[in-house]
C-alpha cells in the first residue's frame, strides 16, 4: 500500500487502525478458500453439480438472511462481542470445510461460515462509522483500499497451498481467523452505539428501521448498483470465455480482469474519494458513481473480430475497461453510500440499518443476477449481443435517477452534504 495511505491509516484512533487490519485479514481468509471450495467438492469430494450448488447457496443464504438479525445483536449486545464471536464461528467453519467430508457436515459447516460473516459484518460497519467521527467518508474509503487487498492476496496465498492439500488451505484460513480472534479479544476496545435510552426490544428496534422509509427507499436505489457490480464475477468472465481463445489465454485474461480491478481500488480509491468530497455533496457522488457504473458496460458494446489477435484483443480489451470503469464507480460510490446509511438512520440501531440494508441488496443481486443471466440467453439465441449489456446500462442510469429523486422527492436529514461540504453546515 502507498505511503499516503499508511499515513491516513496512522491518523485514525486504535479502534480504526484495527478495525481496516481486521477487515483486510477477514477478506484474505476468506478468499484464500472460497475460490477453490467448489473445485474441491467436485474433484476431491466428487459431488454432483446440485449438491455443490447447495452448500455454495446455504452460505450466501445464511448470511444473506442473517444479515439483519446480525445487526440487530450487534445494537443490543455491543459491536465487539458480535465481531469475536462471527470470527471464531468462521475458525470453525472453515476447519469444518476442510475435515468433513459428508452433506450434513458439509452443510452446517457451510451455514456457519454464512451466519459468521453476519454477526460481524454489521458490526464493523457500525463500529467504523462511530469512531472515525466527522471523518466516515475518508473512513470508509480506506476501508475499501484494505477490503480489496485482502481480496487481491488471499487467492494468491490460497492457490500455492491448495497445490499441496486443499485441507492444508482450509486449517490455515481457520488460523488466520483464530489468531483474528485472539487479537481482537485483547485489543479491541468494548464499544456499542450512540442509543442511551432504556433497550428496545427487537420487534420495536425492526418496526423502528421498517419505518425509516427514506433509508427503505435508498436501499431499494442502491440495490442495483450490487447488481452492477457483480457482474465482474458473472456476465464479464461469460464474455471472456466466448469472445477470447480459450485456454489459457481466457484464465489469464480473467485473471487480469481482478487484478486491474483490485489494484484500481488499491491505488486511487483515497484519492477519487477526496476529489468528490471537495467538489460534490454525498448525493450528487452516489449519482455520478451510478451513472459510471451504467456506462461500464458500453465498452462491451464494440464487437470482437472473429479471430487471430484481433479476437483476443477485441475480447479482452472491452471487458477489462469495463471492469475498471466499475471499479473507479465503486470507488466514487461506496464511501458516500456508507455514510449516507449512517446519516438517515439518524445515528440509531446503524448496525441494524446495515444489516437490513445488506438483506435487501442481497435480495436484489439474486433477483438481477437472474435477470442477467435470462437477458444474455436471450440475447445468444435472438442473435443480440447488445442487449445485456444495454440492460445493465439502464439499470444504472434507473439507479441514479431513483437516488437522484431521493434527494429532492423525500425528505431527508439536513447531514446530506455535511460531510462532504462542511461550510453548508448552516444551511
Amino acid at each position: 500500500m502507498s505511503a499516503a495511505v499508511l499515513r491516513q491509516l496512522r491518523s485514525y484512533d486504535r479502534s480504526v487502525q484495527l478495525l481496516l487490519l481486521n477487515q483486510f485479514t477477514i477478506n484474505l481468509g476468506f478468499y484464500m478458500l472460497m475460490p477453490y471450495l467448489a473445485q474441491h467438492l467436485s474433484g476431491d469430494l466428487v459431488l454432483s453439480a446440485w449438491v455443490i450448488g447447495l452448500i455454495l447457496g446455504v452460505r450466501n443464504f445464511s448470511q444473506q438472511g442473517m444479515f439483519l438479525l446480525g445487526g440487530t445483536l450487534a445494537d443490543r449486545f455491543g459491536y465487539k462481542p458480535l465481531i469475536v464471536a462471527g470470527c471464531t464461528l468462521r475458525t470453525i467453519g472453515f476447519a469444518a470445510l476442510g475435515l468433513v467430508d459428508s452433506m450434513p457436515g458439509l452443510l452446517a459447516a457451510s451455514a456457519a461460515t454464512g451466519f459468521a460473516g453476519a454477526l460481524f459484518n454489521p458490526a464493523v460497519r457500525a463500529y467504523l462509522a462511530r469512531d472515525s467521527g466527522e471523518r466516515r467518508v475518508e473512513a470508509f474509503a480506506l476501508f475499501n483500499v484494505f477490503y480489496q487487498a485482502g481480496i487481491l492476496a488471499g487467492p494468491l496465498i490460497g492457490l500455492a497451498l491448495t497445490q499441496v492439500d486443499f485441507s492444508l488451505t482450509c486449517l490455515v484460513s481457520a488460523g488466520v481467523f483464530a489468531v483474528l480472534t485472539v487479537v481482537q479479544l485483547r485489543s479491541l476496545p468494548q464499544a456499542r452505539g450512540t442509543d442511551t435510552g432504556p433497550r428496545e426490544s427487537v420487534l420495536h428496534q425492526w418496526r423502528t428501521v421498517v419505518a425509516n422509509r427514506p433509508f427503505l427507499y435508498f436501499a431499494a436505489a442502491m440495490t442495483g448498483s450490487y447488481v452492477l457490480s457483480f457482474q465482474v464475477y458473472l456476465a464479464l468472465p461469460l464474455a471472456l470465455r466466448e469472445s477470447a481463445p480459450p485456454g489459457i489465454a481466457t484464465t489469464a485474461a480473467t485473471s487480469i480482469l481482478f487484478a486491474v480491478s483490485g489494484l484500481a481500488t488499491i491505488s486511487g480509491q483515497t484519492r477519487i474519494t477526496a476529489w468528490c468530497k471537495e467538489r460534490w455533496s454525498s448525493r450528487r457522488s452516489i449519482t455520478a458513481g451510478l451513472v459510471l457504473m451504467g456506462a461500464a458496460f458500453l465498452p462491451m458494446l464494440v464487437p470482437a473480430p472473429a479471430a487471430g489477435i484481433g479476437r483476443l484483443l477485441g475480447g479482452t480489451l472491452p471487458v477489462v475497461l469495463s471492469g475498471l470503469l466499475l471499479a473507479v464507480a465503486t470507488m466514487i460510490v461506496y464511501p458516500f453510500e456508507m455514510d449516507t446509511i449512517v446519516t438517515l438512520a439518524g445515528n440509531r440501531l446503524v448496525a441494524t440499518h446495515y444489516g437490513l440494508y445488506n438483506t435487501i441488496c442481497g435480495i436484489g443481486i439474486t433477483a438481477g443476477n437472474l435477470l442477467t443471466g435470462v437477458a444474455l440467453d436471450a440475447a445468444r439465441r435472438a442473435g443480440l449481443p447488445a442487449l445485456p449489456w444495454l440492460f445493465l446500462t439502464a439499470l444504472g442510469l434507473a439507479c441514479a435517477l431513483a437516488v437522484r429523486r431521493l434527494g429532492y422527492g423525500t425528505e431527508l436529514p439536513a447531514a446530506d452534504g455535511a460531510h462532504a461540504h462542511p461550510e453548508r453546515q448552516t444551511r
